[in-house]
């Protein structure tokens, strides 16, 4: 073990890298925004009780986006597979096609969650409009495209925020710099 902890310290030497410089907590990274989406959902499908909670399909029943330089419509078909435990959290596995206004097609998965006090997610759950700035949503979404000038869809990491209605969720995006 201190024959390691030596080793550590001889290369942090060797490449001059002070010890007080590496304990800097560096800067984190920039965003930008990429995108917003309006989504048009159905009323949700409970499948039922699962040992991790309550499964829930909400399907996908179109919508637009739009952000600098891209726009589209959300294709019909897609959906948002959840699982909504005990305590109110949801767990979402959201996946649909976007179509830009060139006719190219973004496939989306968006792995997120969801989580508020009780009283707020027994209201969104019954369909009631609520402060959107009590509940929590964020997601990591990925991206796939086979069109060229889209390829920065896939070659970044993005973070999404969501808020949902109650017929429809808005979706931001942003690029990691």
């Amino acid at each position: 073990m201190q024959k390691s902890i030596l080793s550590v310290f001889s290369l942090l030497a060797l490449f001059n890298f002070p010890l007080a410089q590496a304990q800097e907590v560096p800067a984190p990274p920039g965003l930008v925004f990429a995108f917003e989406v309006l989504v048009e959902v159905a009323d949700p499908t409970v499948v039922g009780e699962l040992p991790n909670g309550t499964r829930r399909i909400v399907d996908i029943l179109g919508g637009t986006f739009e952000g600098p330089g891209i726009s589209g419509r959300v294709v019909p078909g897609g959906a948002d597979w959840q699982i909504i435990r005990e305590d109110g959290f949801t767990d979402i596995d959201a996946r649909y096609t976007l179509e830009t206004d060139d006719g190219d097609l973004i496939y989306v998965s968006n792995i997120g969650i969801r989580h508020a006090p009780p009283e707020v997610i027994t209201r969104l759950n019954a369909g009631e409009v609520v402060d959107q700035s009590q509940i929590y949503f964020r997601a990591v979404p990925k991206f796939e495209t086979a069109a060229p000038e889209l390829e920065w869809l896939m070659r970044s990491i993005f973070v999404a925020s969501g808020e949902r209605y109650p017929n429809g969720v808005v979706i931001r995006f942003w690029r990691l710099l």
